[in-house]
Order: structure tokens, then C-alpha cells, then sequence
């Protein structure tokens, strides 16, 4: 006769505070605990991908019109030429922003946010003490850091129905920093 036993189910994992966010707990690293929230815009192809499907364009392109060429249609090649240069812009436009990125530190005693928009980069750096956190104009809209006369707008690289999680993971990483659960205790 076999008995079996069932153990009891083990309790469900403790949901993820920060989804969006990347939490290093205290000992990682040489600052101790912090949180960092990386936002990039999503890019179907990379800046080395866009070269590569520009070249590849290109030679097809002008082998094609050379092609006519040597069958004596000459005006072929200009609209080439015409053709590939605006490809050329239009892809240089969307190589410009293709890096953008939004950056949000939390460690030690510093927000850091650093916002890059094509060649344009903005860093402001803060107090966590003395953050605000809200949205510009409503619920989906970008969401406000503000604090000693400065501030910034972030979340570009967020769908608008997810900037709110952000801004309320924001308010509890600094809720937590202000309380002194996140900053590692001295030794």
C-alpha cells in the first residue's frame, strides 16, 4: 500500500516592484542600492543594419541603371542618382534619432536623468529629497521631474498607457530612498 503525500503548493513569488525599472540591491557594485530606468526608442533596424541596407540599395539600384545605360536608355541613371539621394536623406534623418534614449539614475544621493535627442543631450541632476514626479498635462502625457529650479520631461520612449507605472515607479523608488530602506547601512 502507497501513500503519498502532497506537499503544499509553495507560496507565489512576490510580484516585481519595478517592472520597468533595474533594481541593484545594497552590496552590488561600489555605490550600494540603486535603481535605474533605461528608455530607448524602438528601433527596427541598427545604425551598422541601415548602412548595410543602404549599400545593398545602392548596387541594385545602379547596377540596374547601368544596365540601361549600356543599353542606351540614358536617363535612367539620373533618377538613380535622384532616387538613392533622397533614400540617403531620409534615412540619415531616421539614423539621427535612432540612438535616442532617455536615462534615470537613482544612487548614493543623486537622480540623475539624462535625456538624448539626436545630437542633443540634456543631464540634470537632483536632490532625491526634493523630487516632484507628475505629468505634464494629463494621465498619458509625459511625466515632469522637478525640483531646486530645475526640471525635466521623460518618458518619450514609453507607450502612454504605461507612463503612469513609470511615474509611480519613480515616487517609490524616491519614497523608499527618503525612508532609508534602499540606502545600504553603514559599516
Amino acid at each position: 500500500m502507497s501513500t503519498s503525500s502532497s506537499a503544499p503548493s509553495p507560496a507565489p513569488a512576490p510580484r516585481a516592484e519595478f517592472r520597468i525599472g533595474h533594481e541593484s540591491p545594497a552590496g552590488s557594485g561600489r555605490g550600494g542600492w540603486s535603481i535605474d530606468w533605461r528608455l530607448t526608442r524602438n528601433c527596427s533596424l541598427a545604425p551598422r543594419q541601415l548602412v548595410a541596407f543602404y549599400v545593398s540599395l545602392c548596387v541594385l539600384s545602379l547596377g540596374i541603371a547601368a544596365m540601361f545605360w549600356i543599353q542606351g536608355v540614358r536617363m535612367v541613371m539620373p533618377f538613380a542618382w535622384l532616387e538613392l539621394a533622397g533614400v540617403g536623406v531620409a534615412l540619415w534623418v531616421y539614423a539621427r534619432h535612432a540612438g535616442d534614449r532617455e536615462s534615470i539614475v537613482l544612487r548614493d544621493d543623486r537622480l540623475t536623468v539624462e535625456v538624448a535627442n539626436g545630437l542633443q543631450v540634456e543631464r540634470v541632476e537632483f536632490q532625491p529629497a526634493w523630487v516632484r514626479v507628475e505629468p505634464e498635462r494629463d494621465d498619458q502625457s509625459l511625466i515632469e521631474l522637478s525640483g531646486q529650479g530645475r526640471r525635466i520631461a521623460v518618458g518619450r520612449h514609453v507607450r502612454p498607457e504605461l507612463r503612469s507605472r513609470l511615474a509611480q515607479e519613480l515616487r517609490t523608488a524616491l519614497r523608499r530612498w527618503q525612508q532609508g530602506a534602499a540606502r545600504p547601512s553603514p559599516m
